[in-house]
């Protein structure tokens, strides 16, 4: 992407949160960056549940923040966080390991707040209680949660003997504990990796033809972004799937199971909102989620023929008829 492009990119995103390039003036407030990889969702969410609990603390965009996002399948990560520096925000929020690894490229200065699967296993801060640096954060417990899904889809099919994993090479390897998983469950795993979101339907399909009985979709901003391309040739292959979100099952994925988007980007508003107030990074500890969610799509598995098991579904928080 050439800089004038991303500029005009930049300024067009800028005007729909409420500001304008040439309005940096004193007495406007902080102005905060949010940069991600994924379009559409994952920036919705992020809006949705930014906006009202700065207002609730006090925080009114447009009064006394601006905010200026950027996101797309196509953004050079690295060229838009420069560009964010260049415009001088006081605060970068991100989402995944790449958003965050460009932003802490960028800048060692300005404040950081990610959300990310594994914050210490990618090395992006130095521990969850001592961040270090200028970034801090939410990490979402990827390892866990990665090998818990695993357990969680071997119960919805119980019939499943060879399970399909798909898993992004950008994110932090969780291949050690999904083995060591699969054999307390008896099962054997067929491990598809990508690297970028065009690779996602073609993978699927690999896992498909290699005779998986079912796929753990990893916690991942690249499978994140592909997120509808998967669920759509999933179902086609009439392969039962578990996602990281509970809003996947919501949006015709079979499974979803972990935090929602809108609670981790409450832990995020809330740390944000420290920092906006004198915090450092460095000093505010990453944050985890502190609750979980199961919700299942009975739509879906009728569409594939599959019958859920009644002790299975009995655990559910959600679903969807």
């Amino acid at each position: 992407m050439k800089r004038r492009d991303l500029i005009a990119m930049l300024a067009a995103a800028s005007a729909g949160a409420g500001w304008h390039p040439a309005s940096a003036q004193e007495g406007e407030g902080p102005l905060i960056g949010f940069l991600h990889l994924a379009p559409g969702d994952p920036t919705e969410h992020f809006r949705a549940a930014f906006r009202p609990w700065m207002k609730e603390h006090g925080w009114e965009e447009g009064r006394n923040f601006r905010l200026l996002v950027v996101s797309g399948e196509g953004v050079d990560l690295s060229a838009a966080a420069r560009e964010l520096v260049a415009r001088k925000v006081d605060l970068i929020i991100v989402a995944g390991d790449p958003s965050i690894r460009a932003a802490q490229q960028a800048t060692t200065t300005i404040p950081i707040v990610g959300v990310t699967d594994d914050m210490v296993g990618s090395k992006l801060v130095e521990s969850l209680a001592r961040p270090g640096g200028n970034t801090t954060g939410v990490s979402i417990l990827a390892t866990e949660l990665d090998v818990k899904r695993l357990e969680l889809l071997h119960e919805a099919v119980p019939r499943a003997s060879l399970i399909g994993i798909l898993a992004d090479l950008s994110t932090v390897s969780t291949r050690d504990q999904l083995e060591a998983g699969a054999r307390r469950l008896g099962v054997g795993l067929v491990i598809q990796t990508i690297g970028r979101v065009e690779e996602a339907s073609s993978a699927a399909d690999e896992l498909a033809k290699a005779g998986v009985n079912a796929v753990n979709v990893l916690a991942s901003p690249i499978l994140a972004t592909a997120r509808a391309a998967i669920i759509e040739r999933l179902n086609q292959a009439h392969l039962p799937a578990i996602y990281q979100w509970p809003e996947y099952a919501e949006r015709g994925g079979l499974i979803g199971y972990g935090p929602r988007f809108v609670a981790c980007y409450d832990q995020m508003s809330a740390l944000a909102e420290k920092i906006l107030n004198g915090a450092k990074p460095a000093d505010l500890p990453v944050e985890q989620p502190t609750k979980f969610e199961l919700a299942v799509n009975l739509k879906t598995a009728k569409a594939i023929g599959l019958t859920l098991p009644p002790t299975f579904l009995a655990r559910a928080d959600q679903v969807i008829k």
